[in-house]
């Protein structure tokens, strides 16, 4: 009986093993029903492209009606811990 029992285990974990592999042969294999429809039948999953046309575009580029003009400068500034040199700068719009 301990023949008989071994023998039975070994098929059992060779079973085992297979069987994954089995799997994944039974799912990787196309089925009947899918190889009797033809590729024109089936519905697309995708949209077809559209006709190529070209976007208009519109290129506005006006001269700017208005700029900033600046002068800067630096300027000695006396505070508590020192003269300090202190860059200053003006800014006004000026018509393009």
């Amino acid at each position: 009986m301990n023949g008989t029992t071994q023998i039975g285990q070994l098929m059992k974990s060779k079973l085992v093993s297979i069987l994954p592999f089995l799997a994944l042969l039974a799912g990787a294999a196309p089925s009947a029903h899918a190889q009797q429809t033809s590729p024109i039948a089936e519905p697309s999953l995708t949209t077809p492209p559209g006709p190529p046309h070209a976007r208009r575009r519109i290129l506005i580029n006006p001269r700017p009606l208005l700029y900033r003009r600046c002068v800067d400068w630096y300027e000695l500034q006396h505070r508590p811990s020192g003269t300090v040199l202190y860059p200053q700068m003006r800014c006004w719009w000026v018509r393009g």
